[in-house]
């Protein structure tokens, strides 16, 4: 049974997501990473790649911490389903999606997958239960999947691309699929043919270009807004493509204490929109207060700064 400090990491948020709107975020492995993915532009620092979770927090705990904040915030867009590492290795997750479901409202939910379960038919029945499904698709080869996703040992490409199409069959609600591209990696021509020629067949709802805008774990680079227009334009002219950017919306300022200030920034670091946007005056200033007290850091990334929990605390 996870400790009473468990618990209260395991939501976080609101944040303000560029494509969801204002999001309470879950995270189904608060107490450390638990990937089956070690991706060079992730912003959680590296680990050794898993096959299954060894830290598992009970769905009655996740459902009792989401409820708590769902009755604070009454504002919410989406309840995103994510966790440091990959959600859907989490082995309760079917069960967690229909105790959601059972009182989320009008509330829709979402889970950001890297898609490397998809072909294990009882991640798929979870997943039909959630209103929009995210899944990442980097690569179209297993050599670039290798390289730039540094996959667990038995995790196949051509599996990834099949567990799609299957999945894709099935599920009525929104599929997202999002390729993050990183310079000298996954941006070549051969790799872009290749996926546009899986999307043509997978037919998914939307397609979510981007690259890396949060400070990544390795030193890898991100394409510029050019370099991801000319890419575009290599995918056929009929699928649903979008160049991901910030997504402006109306949210009302909260406030947050120090302790809801330093739990939500070490889940996703804040840019100055999302600080502008989400937090009140107060807030604001107390952010300013723990910067000099050394507790909160600010990195640049692509033009951009970004507020993180510093990990050299006083």
């Amino acid at each position: 049974m996870p400790s009473v400090d468990i618990s209260s990491r395991i939501i976080f948020g609101p944040v303000i997501s560029r494509r969801f709107g204002k999001s309470l975020g879950i995270d189904l492995s608060p107490s450390r990473k638990q990937c089956n993915f070690d991706c060079l532009y992730c912003e959680l620092a590296p680990v050794k790649t898993i096959a299954s979770y060894t830290d598992i927090v009970p769905v009655k705990i996740v459902i009792e911490a989401l409820q708590k904040l769902l009755e604070k915030y009454k504002d919410i867009d989406v309840i995103t389903i994510t966790a440091n590492g990959e959600p859907t290795l989490y082995p309760y997750l079917g069960e967690l999606v229909s105790e959601i479901n059972r009182f989320k409202g009008n509330i829709k939910t979402l889970i950001l997958s890297n898609g490397s379960t998809i072909d294990d038919p009882k991640v798929q029945d979870a997943l039909l239960g959630i209103d929009m499904v995210k899944l990442s698709l980097d690569c179209a080869t297993q050599e670039c999947l290798k390289k730039l996703d540094r996959a667990h040992g038995g995790i196949v490409i051509h599996k990834i691309k099949e567990g799609m199409l299957s999945f894709r069959a099935l599920y009525k609600g929104v599929l997202i699929i999002e390729i993050l591209f990183v310079e000298t990696i996954n941006d070549k021509a051969e790799e872009i043919a290749k996926l546009n020629d899986f999307l043509s067949l997978l037919r998914p709802d939307r397609i979510d270009i981007s690259t890396i805008d949060r400070p990544p774990a390795y030193k890898v680079k991100p394409l510029s807004y050019e370099a991801l227009k000319k890419i575009a334009g290599e995918f056929d002219s009929s699928l649903p493509l979008h160049i991901a950017s910030r997504k402006k919306t109306e949210a009302k300022q909260e406030h947050y204490s120090d302790e809801e200030i330093l739990r939500t920034l070490s889940k996703r670091p804040f840019s100055d929109e999302d600080i502008e946007t989400l937090f009140d005056l107060g807030s604001r200033q107390r952010l300013q207060n723990m910067i000099l007290q050394g507790k909160i850091s600010i990195k640049e990334t692509n033009g951009i700064k970004f507020y993180g929990v510093s990990q050299n605390k006083p």
